[in-house]
Formats: structure tokens, sequence, C-alpha cells
């Protein structure tokens, strides 16, 4: 059997649909058959559509389109440090907790720093690097935890809720899905018994962010809008940090929506995202989380790509400045423009989009869906612009 990546994507979907039929394939995903034998056929695949096929396959669009191979598609090191995460998250979960070799745990000035350091490698983009510094982070923090005095735990867990979090979203970006719920339940806990609305309240986005990854897409809706919900009657009245969280929670409602082709949904959850945006007047970061105007409109970009109103996206991203973006959300906001230049036909433009951001960051690019969907629109444009995308993801060059 050859390379995963070498497939076609239409091989892949034979190979993961095994031996359901293509009308089997279209019922479970809501498709029409026609639609299912062109995606076999190496035609034209919108993202909804891969979606909708990634969750009836119970696999990822990352897998469909070869830059993952089932189960596992990741470096060496990305496996290493998921290794240790995932030992690390099950270990102090279960109360396994090693005494560090030499000198006394860190105290809480430490570990508000490493916990600062831990979240600006995250924002980057550079999420293998972000899970190295996760798993000490946590054991330190479970150390710390199991040490302070009764009366005083609040701290301890909101630190907890933090690390759990953080290794819940980097899991999820991995494609370790197992390990993302499970993190995410963990920091959910913690983030109770630290009674912090501004954590609960940020829980309920990143756990809409794995259902979203996982296909789970109503289910995203659905906790992204009760998580806003629950958060809603008091926010005005905690300070900026929540309504941030208040922010994020009803902008991952409108991603949702927007991949469920909710298009008057979607924009009512937009128009609400802006609202609390234009409240905070400035983007708001906190603890891994970000939301305010720049980070409202670079959702909108992807939002209005979701929706089919590609002239909408591209108008968007040209109004406002993305300097306030962390390196992340403004690589995602690229991959958003460059599909809206695919959708206007802009082939060569769109590929030029995508360079820019794939050849400034390929370790993120790699695990990224959209790069696949781009290259496989738009083989017929500049192949040398193929040539180089394929080089840097590690995936075969799809040329017309």
């Amino acid at each position: 059997m050859g390379q995963w990546q070498d497939f076609t994507t239409g091989e892949r979907l034979k190979v993961l649909r095994g031996k359901m039929t293509q009308g089997g394939l279209a019922e479970r995903s809501g498709l029409s058959l026609h639609t299912v034998q062109k995606a076999e056929q190496n035609g034209n695949v919108s993202l909804p559509t891969l979606l909708r096929l990634a969750e009836a396959l119970h696999s990822d669009v990352a897998v469909i389109l070869g830059q993952q191979a089932p189960r596992r598609g990741m470096s060496p090191d990305d496996r290493a440090m998921l290794r240790e995460l995932s030992r690390t998250v099950h270990d102090t979960a279960a109360g396994v907790l090693h005494d560090p070799a030499e000198g006394a745990a860190p105290g809480p000035a430490d570990l508000a720093e490493a916990a600062a350091r831990m979240w600006r490698v995250y924002w980057r983009g550079a999420y293998t690097d972000a899970g190295v510094l996760v798993a000490p982070f946590l054991r330190s923090v479970a150390l710390f935890a199991q040490a302070t005095p009764a009366g005083q735990e609040a701290a301890a867990n909101a630190l907890l809720s933090d690390a759990y979090r953080a290794a819940g979203l980097i899991a999820n970006f991995l494609g370790a899905r197992d390990l993302a719920y499970a993190a995410i339940g963990h920091a959910i806990r913690y983030a109770e018994l630290a009674a912090d609305p501004v954590r609960v309240s940020m829980l309920g986005s990143a756990r809409a962010r794995v259902l979203l990854r996982d296909a789970r897409v109503e289910q995203a809706l659905r906790e992204a809008e009760a998580a806003a919900a629950r958060t809603e009657p008091t926010f005005s009245e905690q300070g900026s940090s929540l309504l941030a969280a208040y922010g994020k929670n009803i902008i991952f409602a409108a991603v949702a929506a927007s991949r469920l082709g909710d298009s008057a949904r979607a924009a009512d959850l937009l128009s609400q995202a802006h609202a609390v945006a234009a409240r905070l007047g400035r983007d708001v970061y906190t603890n891994g989380l970000q939301f305010g105007p720049s980070y409202a409109d670079a959702q909108a970009v992807g939002v209005n790509v979701s929706l089919g109103n590609a002239g909408r996206a591209l108008e968007i991203s040209r109004r406002f400045d993305p300097s306030g973006l962390t390196q992340a959300a403004h690589n995602r906001m690229l991959l958003d423009v460059a599909l809206a230049q695919c959708d206007v036909r802009q082939w060569d433009t769109s590929l030029d989009t995508l360079l820019e951001v794939c050849s400034s960051h390929p370790e993120w690019s790699r695990h990224q869906a959209i790069p696949g969907v781009i290259i496989q629109r738009a083989g017929h444009a500049s192949t040398s612009r193929i040539r180089k995308l394929s080089a840097i993801l590690g995936t075969s060059p799809t040329v017309r």
C-alpha cells in the first residue's frame, strides 16, 4: 500500500468509505449521491461538503485531503510531545504526582510567569512548542495545588483549569480528539472548583472548538450558545475579561451556524459579537483567550466564506487592521482570505496568499485543512506555486 498522501482525494474517500456504498455515504452525510460521486472522482469539493463527509466517515478533513494519515499523520516531534502531554494529563487527573528532581516546587509568581510564556507561544501558533511547555507546567501546578493550604485552593484550581485547557486545545489542533475532550473536561471541573466565571465561560468556546474539529457542528452551536446564555445576564458587571469570554462564545456560535448553512442565524450572532467587541473597544488577551474588534472581524471573514459570500469576506478583510490579532488568528484569517479568492476564481492570487502564510508558518499550516482544499480546487492554476505549496505541506501536488 502506498503512502497515504500519494493517493488522490477520491481514492482516500473510497478507502475511508470501506464497505459502505456511495448511496450509504450520501444518506449518512446528508449529501446527494451526485455530490459523493463527484467527490470520489476528484471534482471540486467545498469545505462544507468535506466537513459533512468527515463527520459521516468519523474522520477528519485533514485525513481526507492527505495532510494526515488515518489515526496519525504527525511528525516525530509532534508525536513525542503529544505522548508526554497525554501521560501528564492523565497522571495529574488521577493524582499520580512526582516530586521535582531538585529544589522546591514553583511558587505562584513563577507559575504565573510560566503560564504567560505558555500562552505567548500558543498565540504564535507554535503548538508543538506550546505543548512542550504545557506538560511541565501542569505537573508543577498539580504539585502546587497539592501543597496549597485548605481554604486557599482557588488560585491553584484556576491555574489547573488553564493548564488543562491549553492541553485540550493543543491536542485538538493535532487531531488527538480523545485527549482533547478529556483535558477540556478536567479544565471545566477546576474552573468550577475555582468559582471563576471568566474561566468557566472561556471553556464554552474551547469545547465548541473541539466539537467543530470533530465535525459535530450542531453540538458545537448548542455548546457555544448555552455558554453565552449562562454568562449574558452578568457580563456587564464583571469587566472586560468576562465580556471577552462572552463574545468569544457568541463568535463560535456564529462559526458553527455558518458551517450549518444557517445564514440568518450566523448573521444575527455576528451582529451580537460585533456589538460586544464595540463595547470592549479593544482586543482583550486573557489566559489564552483573545476577543475584540480585530478578532470579530477576522472571524467574520471565515463565517462569510463558509456561507458562500466570498465577495463579502474579501471586503471585510480589506477594511480592517489585523495588527491586533495574534499570529495564529492572523494566519487563520489569511487562509480564509485565500479560500475566498479561490471561490471567486482568483486562482493565482489565492495561491499567493496561501504561499504567504504557509512559507512563513509551515508547521502550523501542515495541520490545517484549508490549504489542501485550495490546492485541490486551484489545480489548473500556477503549477510552480502548487509544487511549492505541496513541498511545504508534505503532500503530493494535484495538478490538472
